[in-house]
């Protein structure tokens, strides 16, 4: 059952923390402003500013401001300061009849598509793809527009992806439709064989990644392939593929790894968009009905709350 968290309203208070790599202070610092010009309250986890190696702090900690943030009542949503890696550490430990009884919206992407996935897999709750407090919205040249896609969450409505945003082009036509799921594709592939599998059965599935050679994507995708879950999807919206060029010289380019793969499984598909490492970012919900026109590239998403 999908679960959509409540809207948000001027003067509520939002939770930060930072669940994978540490956040870069002086960009997190800087992103405060940002949430006070929304008309939004600041309550900082007990550890987002430590750092256990490329962690944010041990597992036990990072956990900890996790479920803290769920339970507490004044928190009426929880935004990542950043990715990088570490959610998967966490996955398995987390309290998931916390979050199942404290719908709330949660916010993040790259490393963050691991709780994603595992989040509304256990709980049904629909959480938000979107750029982060350290890694892009406190940066000092932060996208204008990035940071209007984050009103989505104070009105409900649908959201329809604009074609202005950048150039899209259709990969296979046709017209899906289903539950929008994904995220970063290297988080998607550790998913399998474990108790958080990726489920694309009948979905819409998102993909992108960032500093991955063509030949690191061609293998993600024949993993995915072989798994039986590019078969099983309804469709595929392709985003940004930031920095994935060849360090060799004899290597097939990005398109062409991406071209083989859908082609295989043949389903309506449309790349470009501007989702994933990117600016702007366009950002969206996940686990809500969405709609893929791949002949007129048209996408249009539920809203992600209520």
């Amino acid at each position: 059952m999908t679960v959509k968290p409540e809207r948000l309203r001027r003067g509520d208070t939002i939770g930060i923390i930072a669940p994978a790599s540490p956040p870069n202070q002086d960009n997190l610092n800087r992103s405060f402003a940002f949430l006070e010009e929304l008309g939004l309250k600041i309550k900082l986890g007990e550890h987002v500013y430590d750092q256990y190696g490329y962690l944010a702090g041990s597992n036990e900690n990072r956990l900890r401001d996790l479920h803290n943030m769920f339970q507490d009542k004044e928190v009426k949503a929880i935004i990542c300061a950043g990715g990088g890696y570490g959610t998967a550490r966490i996955a398995a430990h987390i309290n998931y009849e916390i979050i199942a009884a404290n719908h709330k919206i949660f916010w993040g992407y790259s490393d963050i598509t691991f709780l994603h996935s595992a989040i509304h897999q256990k709980t049904g709750l629909v959480t938000f793809h979107g750029p982060m407090l350290a890694s892009d919205l406190g940066k000092a040249d932060a996208d204008l527009q990035s940071k209007q896609f984050m009103n989505q969450l104070f009105e409900p409505g649908p959201l329809v992806y604009p074609q202005n945003l950048s150039e899209l082009e259709t990969m296979v036509h046709g017209h899906a439709t289903g539950e929008l799921i994904g995220g970063n594709l290297c988080l998607l592939v550790s998913t399998l064989g474990t108790a958080f599998e990726v489920d694309t059965k009948d979905k819409l599935v998102l993909i992108e990644d960032i500093n991955e050679e063509p030949r690191a994507i061609d293998r993600m995708l024949n993993q995915l392939y072989m798994a039986g879950k590019l078969d099983a999807a309804a469709g595929f919206v392709i985003g940004d593929f930031n920095n994935c060029v060849p360090e060799r010289e004899q290597s097939l380019t990005l398109d062409e790894v991406l071209a083989h793969y859908i082609s295989l499984a043949n389903k309506p598909a449309v790349k470009g968009f501007n989702i994933g490492h990117c600016s702007p970012h366009f950002s969206l919900p996940l686990g809500v009905e969405a709609s893929l026109d791949a002949t007129n590239k048209q996408l249009t998403i539920d809203s992600g709350i209520k």
